[in-house]
């Protein structure tokens, strides 16, 4: 259905303001034109921060007649230049769009795109009780999250994001350069329901621009919102431990990384009570002093201090009997030493702690590079030993170049791949190769360990995880553009593969719909049939 500009306009409580329109030379330019990547920095004509969806469709049709390229942006994380790109003449700048609250009418939680997930997950736990399985990091914006099929901590309960996806608003432009906000739900009688489907794991930035998410889980029908998203546990259990490098020969490293690797892929199913737990492994550069693990339990799990123990007995197996405390950055979390004795909190007490412990991301110099991959199956001993090579080699010597190996399976493997466009549905853990730094001088250095990392570990199939029997292609949320480019995947297998699977086709078939004429593009955008 067609959304009424003066409907959209008295909703939102910004709507007796008109949005503000910075251009070079206003002090708040720099701020605008770079996200949280110092490595991309933009330079558009002019930036729009609107405050309602009538706002964005007016921005959206003047940068159409006036033949300008448009981007958009929520929180400003994007891995790559999507946003940040010479080639992009006017920035929609959607961080002012930040109301999240129950929408009766709909029976669902709407939900803007410039909110914050930290402050989305306080808005719906103490209004109402309940969250969404999205991601740790505070100041991710929900836009570009969720339409990615956005993960966290819970969704080895709860699923992905998207599958508490009800209905979204979206900005789009039709072949005769029209500007107009449309919603798409998923009811099965919904005309625009492929729209929709899109906004399941399509990413940000192909189809128009999300103005609003409604949230919804399936099977709920009421009207009573404290049961229309999950429920998080009263309380969980965190623990997190160090290894250190001192420690840790080939052989030992080795088994670390296959025991994470073994109890993943014998817990990734759904419905077992390992559900309950969510853990991480950060394999640090050798110059970070060690190798930290971090585990969350449900507090009211069953079992929760047994199932706790076991896993971190079973990671043990074979690599010490004795760990320390978290006394560097792990990952991309600060020193936790305190929870080297575990500690039941609060949900969200530990929600915002775990939230805000990151100083790698809010060092205003940060420059990083990011490559992805979903695991069926843990890492080979080979592989694990090129791994080993990549972190101990002193050819950098950067604390915060790291292989990150993320929780995933469990509810979210229930769900088809073909039920959203969020395709991966039968890994056991992700692996996050990335490295941060301050200065352009540490780029070459940097690119050079990261892209190498990922060559070596995934040679035997072109240098990039193909979806076979052990690896499953690369996360959207993660953007890559190597993967696009044959001097780094030379596997054969496109990027759109790697992203989407099977279900690539049918997302062009929803460009065309709905973005005729090309107007929301990027490196890796979905292209036309």
């Amino acid at each position: 259905m067609d959304l009424e500009v003066a409907e959209n306009a008295a909703e939102h409580t910004g709507g007796d303001f008109p949005p503000v329109t910075i251009k070079p030379g206003d002090p708040r330019y720099d701020e605008l034109v770079t996200g949280d990547n110092q490595r991309w920095v933009g330079s558009p004509d002019y930036i729009v921060l609107a405050r309602t969806t009538a706002q964005v469709v007016d921005a959206v049709q003047a940068a159409v007649l006036s033949g300008r390229r448009v981007a958009v942006r929520s929180g400003g994380h994007c891995y790559e230049d999507f946003v940040s790109n010479p080639d992009v003449r006017v920035v929609i700048d959607l961080s002012e769009l930040d109301d999240a609250g129950y929408d009766p009418a709909m029976r669902a939680f709407a939900v803007q795109p410039g909110v914050k997930l930290l402050d989305l997950y306080e808005t719906l736990y103490k209004r109402f009780g309940v969250t969404l399985p999205g991601g740790r990091c505070y100041s991710v914006g929900a836009g570009g999250h969720i339409c990615g099929g956005g993960d966290g901590p819970l969704s080895r309960r709860h699923g992905l994001t998207v599958d508490h996806l009800y209905a979204v608003e979206v900005v789009t432009v039709d072949r005769a350069g029209k500007a107009r906000a449309v919603v798409a739900t998923r009811e099965p009688d919904d005309p625009n329901r492929e729209l929709w489907w899109a906004h399941t794991g399509g990413g940000g930035g192909n189809f128009g621009v999300i103005t609003r998410y409604w949230l919804r889980s399936p099977g709920v029908d009421g009207a009573d919102p404290t049961r229309a998203l999950p429920k998080p546990p009263p309380t969980v259990l965190l623990k997190g431990v160090a290894f250190p490098w001192a420690d840790l020969s080939l052989e030992r490293f080795t088994r670390l990384v296959r025991n994470f690797g073994s109890w993943h892929e014998r817990n990734s199913a759904p419905g077992t009570p390992s559900v309950a737990l969510s853990a991480s492994l950060a394999l640090n550069h050798r110059s970070n002093g060690s190798v930290s693990v971090f585990v969350q339990v449900e507090g009211d799990a069953p079992g929760a201090d047994g199932l706790l123990s076991d896993f971190l007995t079973e990671l043990q197996a074979g690599v010490t009997t004795q760990v320390l405390p978290i006394t560097s950055t792990a990952g991309e979390y600060g020193p936790m030493p305190q929870l080297v004795n575990a500690q039941r909190l609060p949900w969200f007490h530990a929600v915002r702690y775990l939230a805000t412990n990151s100083p790698v991301l809010t060092n205003p110099t940060l420059r990083a590079d990011h490559k992805s991959a979903y695991h069926r199956k843990g890492f080979t001993d080979e592989e694990a030993a090129k791994i080993y090579d990549h972190l101990t080699t002193p050819d950098i010597a950067n604390p915060n170049a790291m292989v990150l190996l993320l929780p995933y399976g469990g509810q979210v493997n229930a769900v088809t791949s073909e039920a959203t466009a969020a395709a991966h549905r039968s890994a056991a853990f992700q692996a996050l190769y990335q490295s941060f730094w301050s200065t352009p001088a540490e780029d070459a250095t940097n690119l050079a360990w990261v892209r190498n990392s990922y060559a070596d570990v995934y040679s035997d199939t072109g240098g990039v995880p193909v979806p076979n029997d052990r690896t499953d292609g690369a996360y959207v949320n993660y953007p890559d553009t190597d993967l696009s480019d044959p001097a780094y995947n030379k596997s054969g297998v496109p990027w759109s593969t790697l992203y989407y699977k099977g279900n690539y086709q049918r997302l062009q078939l929803v460009k065309a719909k709905w973005d005729p004429t090309n107007v929301f593009r990027h490196g890796q955008s979905v292209r036309l049939p």
